[in-house]
């Protein structure tokens, strides 16, 4: 009886110190995986902080885009004002001068009237 209570006490203590091993490298292999995780994780976030610095890059080189191209709306809106107020003083002197023409007929006209009378 004694050789068989010391051989299961020998094999309860070979299964607890295999038993420890197990859990002594499932204890390493998550510390491992933690640290893969961490590590992970600050490559994402550095990943990302250069995402954003790409964004804001993207952002500002369209802002730079939008006013060029309003710039050269509002240019060609000057221009395009300047002709158009060029003709309109254009118009204004011809019609005073066909007003004038006009005014001047009607005077020699009123004037030869007054002649036959």
């Amino acid at each position: 009886m004694k050789r068989l209570f010391l051989g299961a006490i020998a094999l309860t203590l070979a299964v607890s110190v295999t038993s420890c091993r197990d859990t002594k490298n499932a204890e390493d292999a998550a510390n491992d995986a933690v640290e893969e995780v961490k590590e992970a994780a600050e490559e994402v976030k550095e990943e990302a902080k250069e995402a954003v610095e790409e964004v804001k890059e993207a952002a500002g080189e369209a802002v730079d885009s939008v006013k060029a191209a309003a710039g050269e709306a509002v240019d060609g809106a000057v221009d395009a004002a300047k002709e158009a107020a060029g003709d309109a003083v254009e118009a204004a002197t011809d019609a005073v001068k066909e007003g004038a023409d006009a005014v001047k007929e009607g005077a020699s006209k009123a004037t030869d009237a007054l002649k036959k009378q």
